[in-house]
């Protein structure tokens, strides 16, 4: 069988229009798709180049496909099954910023380029006072950013026409706004010149995003059966569902270069994303995040095995009815269709969403997803949310570990093993304090502003409430602790 290919999927050259931090399945599935739609109705003509922008891992099965490969989409809509697979053909290369450095830094150069797509996790934009100009690159995103912009500035000589307009994807209040920031903090220490951040200011277009669907990865348990329905071979299979969200907030009207709305995407244009924003990150990834690393322990590796476990749906709607929709601000019909729309999503019998997947960085998710929700219902019932804070101390028992492997920690589920993957401080966290006294540990976790940008162990009861939390988890097991204080 014939292995996916240009020449197979007929692949048409395009401009490069768009650099993509990120080659992760989440953007091939929800950004690259719409992409490949806007150019097969005639509204965007542009090619795209996936970023690899950590150290480590491999491009080869990007290279051998010649970054060709298929998103298949599955699910209920209108009470009826809907299957569909696109051979996704607007990504024309993919380069890595660490192994082939010399070859990314020249996109900088090409006068077609004209959109940042990026999606590095919420952990992914954050100011690092240790990136310098003269790496290659910088380690941080923004770093590798500010110096991608810097060059093209220069090569372009400050032309207005060259700037960039940035769409970052990752889950955090105002990632336009956050990213942007840092760049700037970034020229400032670097000592770049007036006219650069001028550059930034006026060529340059910072969006701030919300993006929304399910997109479960490469469907390992169906890989031959969709070869053989598709008639090739395609190791770079993204499977997902076919909802999907992407609201852009910009100062400036981007739809004459950016008009996806207008090919009948769910591209929404807007002078002020933050509706859409709180109620699908407090609601949506919040309800993912406050069960993953309890729904995993307690036997669960899918979503969907979640929903069908009901002590552990039970865990969610209760999470999300009763202490996340109180705390928000819009009608409550509004949220709690919202809500309900979620759960059916949850529930698509052909999306296998890992557990594993949504409990990567868990920390700075928790943080970005469930703090807000949580420090609005203590503020507004002066009390603490018994869910949210269970999900405090099923996330520390999740990420429990003094094993390290590579660069994951190794967490354990009974006699199986399964991997930790977070930011270095975390993992370092973890594996240093674990072995600790329950108390100790639960103290020194809540009081670490680097995870929180707070000292929680202010907030009355919380230390005890989230030790007692784990003692109970580590003497009965995750199920039989969730059991005790949330039987159904």
């Amino acid at each position: 069988m014939e292995l996916l290919n240009k020449a197979l999927a007929k692949k048409k050259e395009r401009p490069v229009k768009v650099l993509q931090f990120g080659e992760g399945n989440f953007l091939r599935g929800f950004a690259d798709y719409m992409i490949d739609i806007a150019n097969e109705r005639g509204y965007f003509d542009g090619d795209v180049v996936l970023v690899k922008p950590k150290e480590g891992g491999s491009l080869e099965k990007f290279h051998k496909q010649e970054c060709q490969y298929t998103v298949s989409l599955k699910g209920i809509e209108g009470n009826k099954a809907s299957v569909r697979n696109r051979i996704v053909t607007c990504v024309t290369d993919a380069v890595a910023a660490y192994e082939e450095y010399g070859r990314y830094s020249e996109y900088a150069k090409l006068a077609s380029l004209r959109f940042i797509v990026s999606n590095t996790t919420e952990a992914g934009i954050v100011y690092d006072g240790s990136d310098r100009p003269e790496m290659t690159p910088p380690h941080s995103f923004p770093g590798k950013l500010t110096k991608f912009l810097y060059e093209r500035y220069r090569y372009f000589g400050g032309a207005a026409d060259k700037g960039l307009i940035m769409l970052p994807t990752e889950l955090i209040d105002d990632n336009g706004i956050r990213l942007k920031e840092c760049v700037v903090k970034l020229a400032v220490l670097w000592q770049l010149e007036d006219g650069f951040r001028a550059w930034l200011d006026e060529a340059c277009i910072f969006c701030s995003t919300l993006v929304d669907r399910i997109v479960s990865g490469y469907p390992k348990d169906e890989e031959g059966d969709l070869w053989k329905q598709f008639g090739y071979e395609d190791h770079l299979i993204v499977a997902g569902e076919p909802f999907a969200l992407w609201v852009i907030e910009s100062r400036e009207d981007i739809s004459g270069e950016f008009p996806l709305g207008e090919a009948g995407l769910p591209v929404i244009l807007t002078d002020c994303q933050k509706p859409y924003k709180q109620r699908k990150v407090r609601i949506l990834n919040g309800a993912h995040t406050s069960f993953a690393p309890a729904s995993y322990l307690a036997g669960n590796d899918y979503v969907l095995q979640s929903m069908e476990d009901r002590l552990i749906y039970e865990f969610m709607h209760d999470t999300v009815y009763d202490e996340i929709i109180p705390t928000l601000a819009l009608p409550e019909k509004e949220l709690k269709d919202f809500a309900e729309a979620a759960v059916v999503r949850f529930c698509n019998p052909y999306v296998k969403h890992a557990l594993l997947s949504i409990a990567l960085n868990s920390v700075s998710k928790w943080r970005a997803r469930c703090l807000p929700s949580f420090l609005g219902y203590v503020e507004k019932n002066g009390k603490l949310p018994g869910h949210l804070t269970f999900s405090l101390a099923a996330l520390m028992a999740f990420c429990t570990g003094s094993e390290c492997s590579g660069k994951a920690l190794i967490g354990k589920r009974g006699d199986e093993k399964y991997e930790i993957l977070d930011e270095e401080a975390v993992l370092r966290f973890f594996a240093e304090n674990s072995g600790k006294d329950t108390g100790e540990f639960v103290r020194l976790f809540l009081s670490g502003e680097e995870f929180f940008g707070q000292d929680l162990t202010g907030i009355d009861g919380l230390t005890d409430r989230v030790t007692a939390y784990l003692t109970e988890i580590k003497r009965l097991g995750m199920r039989g602790a969730m059991e005790k204080y949330f039987s159904v």
